[in-house]
């Protein structure tokens, strides 16, 4: 989807086959030829699934949300592009690291990310994946594990940038029965005051949703923000992944 910039780059916030056959018959009499010959070969491959293309369906709409509008991200939006491109001071804060930059977590199949917004400065970064079998449940208990490990901060750097996280703290996110495990955070940094962006985390079977919320107004106007999850939004987009 092609547009200017849908948001205020994270980057600036931060640093300022199916087959079937029939075989012949035997046309019988003494002078008979006996052939081989196929009356009819049929022979259809099933299309390939693309990971991609089915998590893209997902997201939430404009007629199921009408309040937000949600859209790929402003390309350059993101610090790091990649797990690979992220790097973390303490090991363990990598999946925090992970979810407050809107990248996947643990292993996935696929991932796709898509932002939403209401008009004001706060951006909501929704980002589902998909996972071999088990793969989900181990990136929920890395996240776990470093929610437990990360409480008084740690510093995520990429080439782009580094961001010092001064906290961590777990909250409780919305109560969704059926979601198979779920989790909450709010992370700081301090910056002209304490700017607190917030993670809620859920996983669906195979598949989990990570939204990230950020208020870029208390970046750019100097004063101290905290974003939040919007309810709504949560409701409605996990709905379309029970």
């Amino acid at each position: 989807m092609k547009r200017a910039a849908l948001a205020l780059p994270l980057l600036s916030v931060l640093t300022l086959t199916t087959l079937t056959a029939c075989g012949g018959a035997d046309d019988g009499g003494s002078d008979a030829k006996t052939t081989t010959e196929p009356k009819a070969t049929a022979s259809q491959a099933k299309p390939a699934v693309d990971p991609v293309r089915e998590l893209t369906k997902l997201f939430v709409t404009k007629a199921e949300l009408p309040d937000y509008t949600v859209d790929e991200p402003a390309k350059g939006d993101a610090m790091a592009e990649t797990q690979e491109d992220m790097r973390v001071d303490k090991a363990a804060c990598a999946p925090l690291a992970y979810a407050t930059n809107y990248l996947p977590l643990g292993d996935p199949e696929a991932s796709v990310v898509h932002v939403a917004t209401d008009g004001t400065f706060a951006y909501h970064y929704i980002t589902l994946a998909t996972y071999a079998e088990g793969k989900a449940e181990a990136a929920m208990k890395g996240l776990a594990e470093a929610v437990s490990s990360c409480t008084a901060g740690y510093t995520a750097t990429s080439d782009k940038a580094s961001t010092p996280y001064t906290s961590v703290t777990k909250e409780t996110p919305f109560s969704d029965a059926a979601a198979d495990e779920s989790i909450a955070t709010a992370s700081t940094v301090a910056y002209k005051g304490t700017q607190t962006m917030r993670t809620q985390t859920f996983r669906f079977g195979d598949t989990i949703v990570n939204y990230f919320s950020i208020d870029s107004n208390g970046f750019m106007k100097g004063r101290s923000s905290s974003a939040k999850v919007p309810t709504p939004l949560v409701k409605a987009q996990n709905t379309k992944l029970h």
